[in-house]
């Protein structure tokens, strides 16, 4: 097994990079041990459960990705090249990823959320949280750009939940049809929803 001091950290690691490039599924507790080099009765030690461990896995790519996200989304970045370069972000990452696996991932939140949301109501929960975190930043992005008259919205929330459905519904079509090149039209697509006035370059 790994040594104690990271074995945990490796389990998380197989799970989220197991579930994400496959399924909830179609992933095994012994597949995810394999992957991390420790032993079942070490995942139990750390892990009630396949679903504990999914809950984790999630939390700490949030943790990881979060500093990335408030920079992206720092209030010192104007509004609309928040969005757009959030937009762009998430192309480079499916494209990266799709490049490594063969096949573009989609969201891991939504991913799995979608596949349990009818049969497991901790992991449900668990992605709505992570929905709504990463909902909170794009939500004052379109309520600055909206106070500085740069868009043409009557509800910043309102906008922002159209905004937030419009990048899940490309990642799935992207997903289905393994083509990363379609994630282009987030950036028009996001920009034309929200009416605005002036595209950055």
């Amino acid at each position: 097994m790994g040594r104690t001091s990271d074995a945990r950290e490796k389990l998380l690691a197989a799970a989220l990079d197991l579930i994400w490039t496959s399924s909830y599924g179609g992933v095994s507790v012994d597949d995810i041990c394999v992957r991390a080099g420790v032993n079942k009765g070490s995942f139990y030690h750390f892990f009630p459960s396949k679903s504990d461990l999914a809950v984790a896995a999630y939390e700490a790519h949030w943790q990881e990705k979060r500093p990335a996200m408030d920079a992206v989304f720092s209030s010192q970045n104007p509004p609309l090249d928040r969005l757009i370069d959030w937009c762009r972000r998430i192309q480079e990452g499916q494209t990266e990823m799709h490049a490594q696996y063969g096949f573009v991932v989609g969201c891991p939140y939504a991913n799995v959320g979608s596949e349990l949301a009818t049969q497991d109501p901790k992991i449900r929960a668990k992605t709505q949280e992570m929905l709504d975190r990463g909902f909170r930043y794009i939500e004052a992005a379109i309520a600055d750009a909206q106070r500085q008259g740069l868009i043409d919205v009557a509800d910043a929330t309102a906008a922002a939940k159209q905004v937030s459905s419009c990048v899940l519904g490309l990642l799935i079509q992207a997903k289905i049809e393994n083509d990363p090149g379609l994630l282009s039209e987030l950036e028009p697509t996001m920009m034309r929803l929200l009416g605005a006035k002036m595209v950055p370059a």
